[in-house]
């Protein structure tokens, strides 16, 4: 187990410098210079900004110095905020997509966890069509299409929640939903057919010749055994959430690291794009990497094999 944990850790770190290698030389691909504006500048006063930035240097210096100084910490300085540090900048707006991510990721786990199983007990009766409806819906209508909906029916028609912002704790009710949708449908999807198929399992009617309660089978035996592969798919609906909050933040105007992302792209703002780039990366990395732990952790058979399987 140790072993297997120690190379999928490796194998984040070679994945997380590969990234930063392309995004870097990707970046300085890109035609012309990130410090043109539309108002003119004179060649000394472009040359001086230059030479602050480090744009002076051959690129393969640039390289070797973003390198050196991401391994301190430093994320270098905005182009275009007024020489502001991206570390300040990220660690100012992260808050609210924290806040925001997580209300999203708990939402989905309990909420899409209740109609997977409640369609799973109840396999081809009404509520197992109900919740499979609940989950078509989810995932048939994307979050782009679906915010705009949410804020004119409970923000304008029914004026119950404001339209922007994430000054209230009930502010966070339309972008959660707008974020969790999709994933509530796939969880309640995936875990609908696993748990029917582990319902039908030789240990499940063993219990149930025992004389044990079906609900009682259900959560002590069937939902351990069926929730593998919603562990599994944690590091996915944790970068699902994460890259998706970009594009809500925007549309309810949440000042969150999203609304630095977009506009770090519109202002060619290389800094930011690469520290925020670098961050999210980060992120859905630990994410992926404490999915596959927890993995091991509940399937006793992995933890027996090293985490390469046991049969």
């Amino acid at each position: 187990m140790v072993r297997y944990i120690t190379s999928k850790f490796i194998f984040m770190l070679l994945s997380l410098f590969l990234l930063v290698t392309a995004t870097f030389f990707l970046m300085n691909a890109i035609p012309g210079s990130p410090l043109q504006s539309e108002k003119a500048t004179s060649e000394a006063v472009q040359k001086n900004l230059e030479a602050y930035y480090g744009l002076d240097k051959p690129l393969f210096q640039q390289y070797t110095t973003y390198l050196n100084n991401l391994l301190h910490g430093d994320l270098g300085i905005s182009m275009k905020k007024k020489f502001q540090s991206v570390d300040k900048m990220i660690k100012d707006s992260f808050g609210y997509s924290l806040s925001l991510g997580l209300s999203a990721i708990v939402t989905s786990v309990v909420v899409g966890s209740l109609l997977g199983i409640i369609a799973a007990m109840h396999h081809r009766k009404f509520l197992d069509n109900l919740a499979m409806i609940i989950a078509v819906i989810g995932l048939a209508v994307p979050s782009l299409v679906l915010a705009p909906i949410l804020q004119y029916l409970f923000a304008v028609k029914f004026p119950i929640f404001d339209v922007a912002g994430l000054d209230d704790p009930l502010d966070y009710v339309l972008p959660t939903i707008t974020l969790a949708s999709g994933p509530i449908a796939f969880i309640a999807r995936l875990l609908r057919s696993t748990m029917i198929e582990v319902l039908n399992a030789d240990f499940i009617k063993t219990a149930k010749s025992k004389g044990l309660s079906g609900h009682l089978i259900v959560w002590r035996h069937a939902l351990r055994n069926s929730m593998l592969p919603v562990v599994t798919y944690l590091g996915y609906l944790t970068a699902g959430i994460i890259t998706g909050s970009v594009v809500i933040e925007e549309i309810f105007a949440i000042p969150g690291i999203g609304k630095y992302f977009v506009q770090s792209v519109t202002d060619r703002d290389y800094p930011l794009i690469m520290g925020i780039t670098i961050f999210y990366a980060v992120i859905l990395m630990a994410a992926r990497f404490l999915a596959d732990v927890a993995y091991v952790l509940v399937d006793p058979r992995m933890r027996k094999s090293g985490g390469k399987g046991g049969k």
